[in-house]
């Protein structure tokens, strides 16, 4: 059984069925999906602002800041790029089921604009040149600070 099986199982209530209803419901839920996505791109802006602030802030008072004092933000950043990695990953695993519904949905709507159309536009993700997915490139930039506080670590 496929997760869109296993979807479809569980998400009908086939006697309150009707298209209107349909409809309100899926205009609802494409809509909590664009939030979803609106919080995962603030969430990128005050980790990277953050991180950028950080970086640039020792960078130009490395000299003047105390051995134990880098040393702790270091930790406390790359701590922080931990979590901005978790929470990237977990906003990437719910905005992936809220689109496999959204998938479900469609299928009694007459279009599939969101789930299939858009996907096959885009050339389902074989064709780099038409779509290189977010979420690989921004799983990157939180590696790349957490790298860049444990050189620093290091050198420190």
């Amino acid at each position: 059984m496929t997760t869109q099986d296993e979807i479809r199982e569980v998400l009908w209530n086939e006697e309150l069925a009707d298209s209107k209803s349909l409809l309100e419901q899926y205009k609802l839920y494409v809509e909590m999906a664009d939030r979803i996505s609106q919080r995962r791109g603030a969430a990128n802006t005050f980790f990277l602002t953050f991180n950028t602030a950080v970086v640039g802030a020792l960078a130009g008072f490395f000299k003047d800041v105390p051995t134990d004092v880098s040393v702790t933000v270091f930790i406390a950043a790359a701590v922080l790029s931990i979590a901005w990695g978790v929470l990237l990953r977990s906003y990437r695993n719910l905005n992936t089921a809220k689109f496999q519904v959204i998938g479900v949905l469609e299928e009694r709507l007459p279009a599939n604009p969101y789930y299939k159309a858009e996907w096959k536009a885009l050339g389902e993700g074989k064709d780099l040149r038409r779509y290189i997915p977010l979420s690989a490139i921004e799983t990157v930039v939180p590696a790349v600070f957490f790298l860049i506080y444990v050189y620093l670590f290091i050198v420190t």
